[in-house]
């Protein structure tokens, strides 16, 4: 029997705790993104430490790598037109999670 609480996440069903967005990033393991999408989950744990409750990664095949936030869809390849790059999917998560934060540097308007 496992000490996980019925959700997974140690802490998480304990009184007062707040449930925080889970990110999920489903890769091809046949086309050998797992380093792609760990990088990314790098990134979205590194900025967002304080609103994620986790990021998971989901091997999948078939071309896939998609990014949603607690189910919802962020990012698909086929159908955003390739992968994102780290700020357009910061900002994506960003705006799903806390729109009303600040991401800095990476909201200012790129120069041409």
């Amino acid at each position: 029997m496992s000490d996980l609480p019925a959700s997974g996440f140690p802490g998480s069903d304990s009184p007062g705790a707040t449930i925080r967005p889970t990110v999920s990033i489903t890769y091809c393991t046949k086309c050998n993104w797992l380093l792609r999408a760990g990088w990314m989950a790098q990134e979205l744990l590194q900025t967002f430490r304080d609103e994620l409750g986790a990021v998971r990664l989901v091997p999948g095949t078939g071309g896939v790598f998609r990014i949603d936030v607690d189910g919802a869809q962020i990012w698909d390849r086929s159908g955003d037109g390739g992968f994102p790059d780290v700020r357009a999917l910061k900002q994506r998560v960003r705006d799903r999670i806390a729109p009303e934060r600040s991401l800095g540097h990476l909201d200012r308007a790129k120069a041409d």
